[in-house]
Parts: C-alpha cells; sequence; structure tokens
C-alpha cells in the first residue's frame, strides 16, 4: 500500500498483493468493456492499469461509468495469470469521484496517441493523461532530479532568480515587455546575470526554472517559454572545466532517466544516449571544414549540426559532440576570449543528436574587461551597474552552461516537433490552453 494513503492500493502494487484480500482502488476509468456473463473495467492510476471484473449481478444500475470518470472501487485481490500483474479485482463495489466524464476527443485507451499534433495541443489537460504521452515528461522528470542530484553531490547550492528585469538584458533584444506598475519590465531570458553574480556568494549555484524568448521563430525546435536548467561554477581554468561538468550532468540526467523511470523507456522504446567517457571536441574552425562550410561563417546552421552529430556517431559512437571556440562576435560580451587568439572565445555548443542543446563556456570575471567589452559594443558600463557591481567587487574565474529541458527530451524520443514533450507549449501562435 502507498505509504502516504494506507487505504489506497495503487496499480502497481497489485501484484504483490495477497489474493483475498480486501482493497481500494482510485484513478480513472481507462476502458470498460460489457459483456453477456462478464464486464471489465480498466482503471488508470498515476502508476499503471488495473483489472476490474463485474458479474451481471454486481454492476451498477445505469452500468459502468464512462472512460475517464473518475471512481473508487473496493474489492477482492484475485489471482488470473491474464490480468496485468497476474492479479485482478473481484466482487467490486464502485463509487463515482467525479460526475460522469464527457467522451475525450481521442481514445485514451488506444497504445498509441492516434491524433495530429494540433488536436493533441489544443486538448492537453486530456491528452497527456494518454500512457505513452505521460511517459514524455516522466522523462523529463527523471532528467530533473538527475540535474539536482548531480549538483547537489557537488556542492551546488540551487537558487531561484528574476523573471521580472530591467532593460538590460543578456542580449538587448527579443524580449517580452510587460506593464510593471507604471513602467515597463522585461521577462527573462535567462538567470544569467544573476546566476554569475551569485557565484561571488555561493561559488557553486544552479537552477530550474522557465526563461523567455520573443524569437519570431516558427519552426520544430523553438519556444517562445521554455524550462532551463542552468549551472555556473567558481574557480575554473577554462572552458573544459565547464564541459567536464556538463558531462557529468548527462551522465546524471541519463542513469536517472535508467533507475527511475524505467517503464517510461520502455514504454516509448527509448535508446538511451550514448555518451563515451569524455565528451568529443572539435574547434568551430575544423568544424566548418568537416561540413565543407565557408571559413568566414560566423555560426553553424542546422545542416551543419547534424552532420556533426552523423560524424561524432560514426568517428565516437557518441551521441553527442562539443564545438569550441565560436566567434567571440557571434557570444554575448561576457564570453572570455580565446586566451591565444581573441578572435575566438572560450565557449561551446554541445550537439545532441544533430541538435545544439547546451551553450557553455567561460566568462570574464574582471571588472576592466567587462567595461571595455560594454564599451566596445557601442554602449555605457552605467546601463549594467548592478550586474557589473559583483566584479567591481572581485568574483573568481567562472563559467558555466544551460540545458533546454524541452529539446533534451525531444532528441531523446527523437520526437519531429519539440511541441510534442511540452506540457502547454508556447510560441508565435500558441497561448492556450
Amino acid at each position: 500500500m502507498s505509504p502516504t494513503d494506507p487505504a489506497r492500493t495503487l496499480a502497481t502494487q497489485l501484484p504483490d498483493t495477497p489474493p483475498g484480500a480486501r482493497i481500494t482502488l482510485m484513478g480513472h476509468v481507462h476502458r470498460r468493456r460489457e459483456l453477456a456473463t462478464v464486464s471489465f473495467l480498466i482503471l488508470r492510476d498515476r502508476t499503471g492499469l488495473a483489472q476490474i471484473v463485474f458479474r451481471p449481478e454486481q454492476l451498477p444500475t445505469v452500468g459502468l461509468p464512462g472512460e475517464e470518470t473518475v471512481v473508487r472501487i473496493e474489492g477482492t485481490a484475485t489471482a488470473n495469470a491474464h490480468a496485468p500483474g497476474g492479479i485482478e479485482v473481484t466482487a467490486p463495489e464502485i463509487t463515482l469521484l467525479s460526475e460522469p466524464a464527457r467522451t475525450p476527443v481521442v481514445e485514451l485507451w488506444r497504445p498509441t496517441l492516434d491524433a495530429a499534433l494540433p488536436t493533441v495541443l489544443d486538448h492537453a489537460a486530456v491528452t497527456w493523461r494518454h500512457p505513452a504521452q505521460r511517459a514524455k515528461w516522466e522523462l523529463a522528470a527523471a532528467s530533473l532530479r538527475g540535474f539536482r542530484r548531480t549538483l547537489d553531490a557537488e556542492g551546488f547550492t540551487e537558487i531561484q532568480t528574476p523573471k521580472l528585469v530591467d532593460s538590460v538584458t543578456e542580449s538587448g533584444a527579443n524580449v517580452f515587455p510587460v506593464d510593471y506598475f507604471g513602467t515597463t519590465a522585461y521577462l527573462a531570458q535567462s538567470p544569467q546575470f544573476f546566476k554569475q553574480q551569485l557565484v561571488g556568494v555561493f561559488e557553486r549555484v544552479y537552477e530550474t526554472g522557465p526563461v523567455f524568448r520573443a524569437e519570431p521563430h516558427d519552426t520544430v525546435r523553438h519556444l517562445a517559454e521554455y524550462v532551463s536548467l542552468d549551472a555556473e561554477l567558481g574557480f575554473i581554468r577554462d572552458h573544459r572545466d565547464v564541459l567536464a561538468l556538463l558531462h557529468r550532468v548527462l551522465l546524471g540526467m541519463i542513469e536517472s532517466i535508467r533507475t527511475e523511470s524505467g517503464d517510461a523507456v520502455a514504454r516509448l522504446g527509448l535508446a538511451l544516449p550514448a555518451i563515451p567517457d569524455e565528451i568529443p571536441v572539435i574547434h568551430f574552425q575544423d568544424a566548418l571544414r568537416r561540413v565543407g562550410a565557408p571559413d568566414d561563417e560566423p555560426d553553424l546552421a542546422p545542416a551543419h549540426e547534424r552532420a556533426l552529430g552523423e560524424w561524432a556517431q560514426q568517428r565516437y559512437g557518441s551521441d553527442v559532440i562539443a564545438v569550441e571556440g565560436y566567434p567571440m562576435r557571434k557570444r554575448p560580451f561576457y564570453t572570455h576570449p580565446q586566451p591565444d587568439d581573441p578572435r575566438w572565445s572560450n565557449s561551446f555548443d554541445l550537439i545532441f543528436r544533430g541538435l545544439e542543446l547546451v551553450t557553455g563556456g567561460q566568462r570574464r570575471h574582471r571588472y576592466s574587461d567587462y567595461v571595455a567589452a560594454i564599451e566596445a559594443r557601442g554602449e555605457s558600463p552605467d546601463a549594467y551597474a548592478s550586474y557589473l557591481s559583483a566584479f567591481a567587487h572581485g568574483m573568481p574565474p567562472h563559467g558555466g552552461f544551460a540545458i533546454g529541458l524541452e529539446r533534451w527530451v525531444s532528441r531523446l524520443i527523437e520526437a519531429s516537433n519539440i511541441r510534442e514533450v511540452t506540457l502547454f507549449p508556447r510560441d508565435l501562435h500558441r497561448l492556450t490552453p
């Protein structure tokens, strides 16, 4: 029985229930079949499915309740090799815990969710109930636990930073304005500035939370709001220390999925990522040559990322590859330049199965370097006074990274659209449900 609800037996606990025991189940009606001599009700709770058997004289006068109706069933655990887990429930007494449910727009009892993506998204509150659908977010939840567990073990402090900020943002563009008591504020693009400042307090910090990007992208890989897994640590040598931490975090997330979400892995037929003992690394210049791009290309296109992903799999048997040394002109002003050639940065992107998943690197940490970098952009350091205060008062060499949770899960299951794994997506066209 559930340690938090001793009066209730969960579906996954039925196999361990002794035959003859009187038990109570609670959940949704997943499926019903009313035959001439016997009727079956399949109940779904958060752990799985249970089979309940009704003889004609045991049926409610109005028949079995419709699918998705919430019920309580008291009955006797009975051995049946053909039932889920080898135990079914007989001699049942059924009580409705909700009004009879409306018929869902999709048949949730079918093994696969056979509906177009817009239908799934429009009715997300119900379609997420489908076992294969909810398995996707179970992967996300396990990943979050693995992320936290790994960083907790390494002495990180979990933080929460503001999502309402003033006009100073990470990039200065693509932000959502918000009326803030008569003045204009903005939804935060990332916790970057705050997590850097807090390295000066805790040395090692991480955050999981929403970020907002007002980018007019209508693609299968972009969202206007997503969950970012951020980490920042002090007293590093360079970006390779950050990459090494990211490696340990990814392994921790995968292990959490393996050990805590085995049912979701099996239900989705998931092949867990192959990540070697060291993440393969290629310099940006070499990456351009590898994919046949011009030497003056400022960034990698999606096709380049896919090609590098395929090469990493063939060359290293790895589902990930890190591209380091992106041009400084394509990186935020807080990025630390490559010491021996300041055209390039001590930063990296991690490509996971052909898609950019993580951006990370070493940050500047000297106040004078920040002033020079900001002035080189044609801006005044005064606009960044609050942020720069931390550096004026001494900051250690530091760096960090950010993982997009939905992108991670999307590539885990090799979804064709990131919205397939997002609980309630927000994009150019969708603000509801």
